[in-house]
C-alpha cells in the first residue's frame, strides 16, 4: 500500500491528509475555477475558510493530529498555486523541522514546477499531483484563460503550448528524482474529452504513476455547462486506463480538507481556520 489516500485506492479508506491553505496567489486563469474564501457549505478544490499564515502552521498541524491522529500525509493545495506562494514553502520548511514523521505532498499546475523542483527536494516532498487537462495547446486555450510567466502574461495556445511543455518537464524531473507523481484531469465534455487517452500517454511516458480524471464542477466561463455523466466518465477512464492506472475514489477535495478521505473529512473550520 502507498500511504497516501490520493494515490492509493487502499490508503484512500485508512490514512489521513490535511491540506494547508497557505497559498492564495495563483499564476494561470483556469475557465472552470472559482476560488473562495469563507465557504463553509462547498466541497471542491479552490474553497478555503480562509489562508492562514506559515506562523500558524504549528498550531493547525498539531490540532488536526489531536482531532485525527491517523493523518500521515500534509499537503498544499491551495486555495492558488502552491508554487506560486512562497508561503507554500515557508509552510513545508515548519512542517519538516516539528513535524519529520509527516510525509508531504504539493498539488501543483505544473508552470512552475522544473524551477521549483529543487526547493520541493530540499523539502523532501514525497507525492506531487499535477493538473493535466490538455494534449495539445488548442485544447489547452479552451481550459486556460491566460499564463503569467514571471513578469510574461501568454493568452490562447501561446500560453497552453507553455503550460503543458512546463508541465510535462516538471513530471519527468519530479519522477527521475524519486518523486511519487499523479495527474489530475478535468474532464470537460465536447472540449478535452477526445484527449484523455493521450494525455495519459504523455503523462504515462513522462513517468507518472496514476491518473485521476475529475469530472467538470461546472463554474467560471462553464458555469452553464453540464458536467459529464457517469457514461462519459467511465469511457474516458478506459481509454486512459490503456496507458495509466486510475484512481477512482477522489473527493475533489477542499484547500483546508483534513481527515480521512474514504471515511468522510472532518468538518471545516474544525481547526478554527
Amino acid at each position: 500500500m502507498i500511504r497516501h489516500p490520493c494515490f492509493d485506492e487502499q490508503a484512500h479508506r485508512l490514512v489521513g491528509r490535511l491540506h494547508l491553505p497557505v497559498a492564495p496567489q495563483c499564476n494561470i486563469r483556469c475557465a472552470y475555477c472559482e476560488r473562495k474564501i469563507g465557504c463553509l457549505n462547498e466541497s471542491r478544490p479552490g474553497i478555503s475558510t480562509r489562508v492562514i499564515t506559515p506562523a500558524e502552521v504549528m498550531a493547525v498541524v498539531s490540532r488536526a493530529l489531536e482531532l485525527e491522529p491517523r493523518i500521515e500525509v500534509v499537503g498544499i493545495a491551495g486555495p492558488g498555486e502552491a508554487l506560486a506562494n512562497e508561503e507554500t514553502f515557508e509552510a513545508l520548511r515548519i512542517v519538516r523541522k516539528h513535524f519529520p514523521h509527516l510525509r508531504v505532498c504539493i498539488a501543483t499546475n505544473g508552470l512552475a514546477l522544473p524551477e521549483r523542483l529543487p526547493n520541493l527536494l530540499a523539502l523532501g516532498v514525497e507525492f506531487l499531483s499535477v493538473t493535466v487537462s490538455a494534449a495539445t495547446p488548442e485544447t489547452g486555450a479552451k481550459l486556460v484563460k491566460f499564463v503569467q510567466d514571471r513578469k510574461r502574461r501568454l493568452l490562447g495556445s501561446e500560453g497552453a503550448f507553455l503550460l503543458l511543455a512546463r508541465q510535462l518537464e516538471g513530471i519527468a524531473l519530479a519522477a527521475k528524482a524519486g518523486i511519487r507523481v499523479k495527474v489530475n484531469s478535468v474532464l470537460v465534455p465536447r472540449v478535452n474529452d477526445h484527449e484523455m487517452e493521450e494525455i495519459a500517454r504523455l503523462v504515462a511516458e513522462a513517468g507518472a504513476s496514476v491518473m485521476n480524471i475529475i469530472p467538470l464542477i461546472p463554474l467560471g466561463d462553464f458555469r452553464g455547462q453540464k458536467p459529464p455523466n457517469g457514461q462519459q466518465i467511465r469511457k474516458a477512464r478506459q481509454t486512459a486506463a490503456r496507458f495509466m492506472p486510475q484512481f477512482l475514489s477522489c473527493k475533489r477535495c477542499r484547500a483546508d480538507a483534513f481527515g480521512v478521505p474514504g471515511q468522510g473529512d472532518c468538518i471545516p473550520g474544525a481547526l478554527c481556520l
